[in-house]
């Protein structure tokens, strides 16, 4: 007889890699939730590198009222400052003022991201700024 202790010891069965993290669906908005949100066409009249972080510039936007908003955006890596004169963007006109970094930003541009591409939201056509997106 064989000791119990010795011998060949039993296979190993390969574990499963865990399944990859689905994120959760996000809510489904009602058209009351989407008309909370103030969308307009602004043109950015001027952008600056933000003086204490890596990613983000400071915008100078009209967004037709008057006078213009300072907006932070997370944009350096995919834009410079200077091919961001004259652009259209789409703005979050009634976004809370939030400080960024040490600067103020009074909304925010819309982008579309895919990976490690960014681009901005621009109407397809110019726009006098300030025109509601819809």
């Amino acid at each position: 007889m064989s000791d119990p202790g010795q011998g060949t010891p039993p296979p190993t069965v390969p574990a499963t890699p865990p399944a990859p993290a689905v994120p959760p669906a996000p809510a489904q908005a009602s058209i009351e939730d989407f008309q909370k949100i103030s969308l307009k066409t602004g043109i950015i009249t001027a952008a600056a590198d933000h003086p204490k972080a890596d990613r983000l510039l400071v915008l100078t936007v009209d967004i037709g009222e008057g006078s213009p908003r300072q907006i932070v955006a997370g944009i350096k890596g995919f834009y410079q400052p200077s091919e961001l004169v004259g652009k259209q963007v789409v703005v979050v006109a009634n976004m809370k003022p939030a400080m960024l970094r040490g600067i103020e930003s009074q909304g925010m541009v819309l982008a579309a991201s895919n990976g490690g591409t960014l681009v901005l939201v621009s109407p397809e056509r110019p726009m006098p700024a300030g025109s509601m997106v819809k």
